[in-house]
């Protein structure tokens, strides 16, 4: 059975380099059967993060702000995998895709636990490797279980049209989806047998003052 895998591309552009590795991706998770639901919040009004402390997982729409996020909170509820893609800008995410997962991760942090999840950089030359690592740091903190590729989820190029001639980026983004592909057939075969998913603690708050 096919399972739901849910793209947050943070870049302007949706016609992008960034669409151009994301389409590369998406190919291979939905031929092995899943089915992927895209989210370009280039084009969706989402504001920032208000620092209120007032977000709740246990809430159908977790966040006190009613912006374009609430389409995103519920598909990712329902979804067996997150993946974060991005353009490169100053050697870190954009600015779009940051303002929308520091309002997920914080608001849903309990929706997260144990879904697969990975994340996806578009570059022209340098940095695209800090982006990543500081995109896997959202999927840590949450008990999310990060899905490798044969190199790191990156690709090369100025225009869409040199990202698709990068062979060595789109073959890392095959890979990766089917990677996820294998992981969700394991884990379901896992519950088969009996095999429950991860009992996660509740966490402690410790303050350093």
């Amino acid at each position: 059975m096919g399972k739901k895998i849910v793209i947050l591309n943070g870049s302007p552009r949706k016609n992008g380099n960034t669409s151009a590795l994301v389409r590369s991706f998406t190919d291979g998770a939905e031929s092995a059967g899943n089915t992927v639901a895209e989210f370009h919040l280039g084009s969706m009004d989402i504001h920032g993060c208000k620092g209120c402390f007032g977000g709740h997982s246990d809430r159908e729409c977790p966040c006190v702000q009613k912006d374009d996020m609430v389409e995103i909170y519920p598909a990712v509820k329902e979804c067996d995998v997150v993946v974060l893609a991005s353009p490169l800008y100053y050697w870190n995410m954009s600015g779009q895709l940051r303002t929308a997962v520091d309002r997920l991760f914080y608001c849903s942090e309990s929706r997260m636990a144990g879904k697969l999840a990975a994340s996806v950089v578009s570059c022209r030359r340098g940095g695209a490797s800090a982006a990543f690592d500081r995109l896997n740091k959202y999927f840590t903190i949450c008990n999310m279980h990060i899905v490798g590729s044969q190199y790191w989820n990156q690709v090369h190029g100025f225009t869409p049209d040199d990202v698709r001639k990068d062979g060595e980026g789109l073959q890392t983004m095959r890979t990766l989806a089917k990677n996820m592909a294998w992981l969700l057939k394991n884990i379901d075969e896992g519950r088969k047998q009996g095999i429950s998913a991860p009992i996660y603690e509740e966490r402690i708050h410790t303050h350093f003052i």
